[in-house]
């Protein structure tokens, strides 16, 4: 491991280490991005994944936030994206204006797997997101330890959605069709995307990465039934694999969407560390239930969320009073102050403090 300036702010990982802390730690998803004015101003020169794939950039843009809101945030979070991972796979990514992301050749059925690089075919991923570990590690030695700094990736069935419907999606059943008419190559992407993940994430702690963060952002839009076999296995194996190696590391894992029955199988039957809830998840009814099932096997319910993003266009009063609200939901467990998702790039970043100024108002003990 690096030599990095000595942290200052710990918060954030004591709450992971389940102790009981003197307020909730807060920090935002897409704490970073285009909501920011600044960060606008660095993508009129700079294309997105340029900013990703450039340390320097992804530095700066990593510590607007924190800088900004100096003193209210408790994390940072790597300025990169979950699909440069289908990038370092072999498949071309853009990121379209006014579009998102999209593949101009995505997978269209299990032969196209001939195009996918993994690592018995000499897949080294320090060669292909090294630029990533080099942010990390530019990132902690610029935060000076203010406080920590999250690296994160894709859950393999959000990559795989992605690979196969060639962007964002309403109905995802090219995805879902593959299931179907592909289990076992199904099975078999997801592994691979599985295999490359826990190497990049184990890239990442050893750069410097404090706490991981895996985003499965289409988690819902599979059945309880079908997330359980298409995507439950392969996060478990990251977590599991990663712990192995890294077991003083936190992991937090964010299924956006799924049921209760689901987070309560995450939570009980895997190595995550914490539990990311979107805002359609009621805390205190899943606490009441889930936490005597924890203490029978001897590991602490931490969650994280799960303000809904758009009370961020409420005002002040508005703001400070859906916060208040959310904070006394999880108050009987340990608690990461987050929004249900992330930041959306027309918020105002007043009212992103306002947030952050309530969390610190309503959680403190």
């Amino acid at each position: 491991m690096m030599d990095f300036p000595a942290l200052k702010n710990d918060l954030f990982l004591r709450v992971l280490k389940g102790e009981k802390v003197e307020r909730a730690p807060v920090w935002c998803m897409r704490q970073a991005g285009r909501y920011l004015p600044e960060f606008r101003e660095i993508r009129v020169e700079n294309e997105f994944f340029k900013v990703c794939r450039t340390p320097e950039l992804a530095c700066e843009v990593t510590i607007q936030p924190i800088s900004r809101y100096r003193g209210l945030l408790d994390a940072a979070i790597i300025f990169s994206d979950i699909l440069v991972v289908p990038q370092a796979m072999g498949l071309e990514v853009l990121m379209v204006p006014g579009k998102g992301p999209h593949f101009p050749d995505p997978l269209v059925t299990p032969s196209d797997f001939k195009r996918l690089i993994d690592k018995s075919e000499g897949y080294d991923p320090h060669e292909q997101l090294g630029y990533v570990y080099d942010a990390i590690s530019l990132t902690r030695k610029k935060l000076f330890g203010i406080v920590p700094l999250i690296g994160f990736i894709g859950a393999p069935w959000t990559l795989m959605a992605y690979m196969i419907e060639g962007g964002g999606s309403k109905t995802f059943s090219k995805a879902k069709a593959w299931l179907w008419k592909y289990p076992e190559q199904a099975h078999e992407l997801l592994d691979r995307v599985a295999s490359v993940s826990i190497e990049f994430l184990k890239g990442q702690v050893r750069a410097g990465a404090q706490a991981l963060q895996v985003f499965d952002s289409w988690a819902g839009e599979l059945s309880n039934e079908d997330y359980l076999e298409f995507s439950f296995p392969y996060i478990s194996k990251i977590a599991q694999e990663v712990s192995a190696e890294f077991p003083d590391i936190p992991m937090i894992v964010f299924p956006k969407g799924v049921h209760p029955e689901t987070i309560k199988e995450i939570a009980l039957g895997t190595k995550y560390t914490a539990i990311s809830l979107d805002w359609t998840i009621d805390p205190k009814s899943l606490i009441t239930e889930l936490e005597p099932e924890m203490k029978k096997i001897n590991k602490p319910l931490i969650l994280q969320g799960n303000l809904d993003p758009t009370v961020l266009f409420g005002d002040k009063e508005i703001i400070q009073k859906k916060t208040e609200s959310m904070i006394k939901q999880f108050s009987s467990t340990n608690h990461i102050a987050n929004l249900g998702h992330g930041m959306l790039p027309n918020h105002d970043p007043e009212h992103l403090k306002w947030y952050l100024e309530a969390v610190h108002k309503y959680s403190q003990l």
